[in-house]
């Protein structure tokens, strides 16, 4: 029981959304138009069109199992809960690979935690200053192989980042999308790690491996992309966090609202 809400300070951590908002690469943007304003029966409404991967939003088990529940199948429990926000944006540059050990060095992760990961690259967010799709969607850091075993043991409730993807970009369709951006890639890991692009994420063998690999029962380890608002306010603490899809039956993904909630008083 919470006696005294004034020791408590909520941040939101979503990611504006609006028509501007880029979608994953090649998903259908949002679309937004009035149908009626106030006149003649005073009220506005409106109608959208669009994919579930656009702005802060959850990729719900089904995104990549078909045997996977629905949005609307998740507990609270699963959204929400004792976890912490790690900030990696020391160690995050173009393309660079992040670990399990990058996340201890810096946090205490407990099993059964929720785990929100700040890379830094949401300040290249399309509402923000220093606004740049490409970098946000293609060159944004992303997990080492062994996180992917990591957070099934930790048995992680479910992870948050704060760019495009969940996944490497470069270990996404990406990859063949973007040829010049691989091959920049791949001279970067040669350089950084001694190993090239396809060494360090060889296909099909890994390929998206934080979505295909940790998705289906019985680890069900799913993930929000995009996050961002107020996160530099809550950089490596342990807070309560939620993450709020709305409940959508039969629904693969989610928009959602992220939020912290940390003791002040």
């Amino acid at each position: 029981m919470i006696d005294n809400w004034n020791k408590y300070k909520v941040y939101d951590l979503t990611q504006n959304t609006s028509h501007l908002s880029p979608p994953w690469p090649t998903y259908e943007p949002l679309q937004v138009k009035f149908f009626k304003r106030l006149a003649p029966n005073g009220a506005n409404g409106m109608l959208i069109t669009t994919s579930n991967h656009v702005g802060t939003h959850l990729d719900g088990p089904l995104h990549f199992d078909t045997a996977g529940r629905d949005i609307a199948s998740l507990e609270m429990d699963k959204l929400m809960g004792p976890g912490v926000v790690v900030d990696l944006s020391d160690i995050a540059e173009d393309w660079s690979i992040y670990t399990p050990q990058d996340i201890m060095d810096r946090v205490e992760v407990k099993t059964g935690d929720i785990l929100y990961i700040n890379t830094g690259y949401h300040r290249y967010g399309f509402d923000q200053p220093e606004a740049d799709e490409r970098r946000y969607m293609l060159r944004h850091p992303g997990p080492s192989m062994d996180f992917v075993d990591w957070v099934k043991d930790m048995k992680i409730k479910h992870i948050a980042v704060d760019c495009g993807s969940a996944d490497h970009p470069m270990n996404t369709k990406i990859r063949d999308w973007e040829p010049r951006e691989a091959e920049a890639c791949d001279a970067y890991m040669k350089q950084r790690y001694g190993k090239g692009l396809n060494e360090i994420y060889p296909w099909p063998e890994v390929y998206q491996a934080m979505h295909i690999k940790v998705f289906p029962k019985p680890w069900e380890i799913i993930h929000v992309e995009n996050i961002g608002g107020e996160i530099d306010k809550v950089l490596n603490k342990r807070l309560i966090l939620g993450t709020l899809p709305w409940k959508f039956q039969y629904g693969e993904s989610a928009f959602c609202r992220c939020i912290a909630i940390d003791e002040i008083g």
